[in-house]
């Protein structure tokens, strides 16, 4: 795992996109939000998006933003995350369960840098650094068909493996799961030796230990 965050560390000062691979609840957010706290963009937004939060209706509407009309009920122009993103670093969280229209239409906004809404008829410019995450073996997928190899390689240009709790009983993690001090600042180095006096549970997720 320490290997891992000094990969992060490292990748943070590029603006790549980054490809974040691990089981679920091995803490691939915090890894994530410590690339983007890291970057230069550390002073834009931070936004998530679980991929498979919405129905598939919904999600390209919520990524991409939809113009006046666009559906029923629509009565003006909404912003997507890409544009509340902007400057910053956009989280495409469960990447590999991303619908296949939706695939398409992240792969032309990577390649033109530009969305255009659900119903909309011009592009918008966007500056936006892409952070996906995955527990699944995207390469897998990619194999069987169920993920676009160009969006694959769009995204998997910088890759970060992150260990499965139950291999990172030690070293700097090991000192975490023994502290009562938030992910945050384990991830970005800031654990208080002093601290490690108050033990806590192991639950098997990154969520449990914050």
């Amino acid at each position: 795992m320490v290997a891992a965050l000094a990969w992060a560390r490292r990748v943070a000062r590029s603006n790549l996109p980054v490809l974040v691979q691990g089981e679920t609840g091995s803490g691939k957010e915090g890894i994530a939000r410590l690339i983007h706290l890291n970057s230069p963009r550390r002073h834009g937004p931070f936004v998530a998006f679980n991929c498979t939060a919405l129905a598939e209706t919904l999600v390209e509407a919520e990524l991409f933003g939809s113009a006046r009309g666009a559906y029923t009920g629509s009565i003006r122009d909404r912003r997507g995350l890409f544009q509340l993103a902007h400057g910053g670093t956009l989280l495409l969280d469960e990447v590999g369960d991303m619908p296949s229209a939706t695939q398409a239409k992240l792969l032309r906004t990577l390649q033109e840098n530009s969305v255009r809404p659900v119903g909309g008829e011009t592009d918008l410019k966007i500056d936006v650094r892409i952070v996906a995450a995955t527990h699944h073996d995207l390469e897998g997928r990619v194999a069987a068909g169920r993920f676009r190899s160009d969006l694959f390689y769009r995204l998997a240009v910088v890759r970060v493996d992150v260990p499965p709790l139950r291999e990172r009983m030690s070293e700097a993690v090991k000192i975490r799961l023994m502290a009562d001090v938030p992910l945050g600042a384990f991830l970005s180095g800031g654990v208080d030796s002093n601290a490690l006096h108050r033990p806590k549970r192991f639950f098997g997720a990154a969520r449990n230990i914050e």
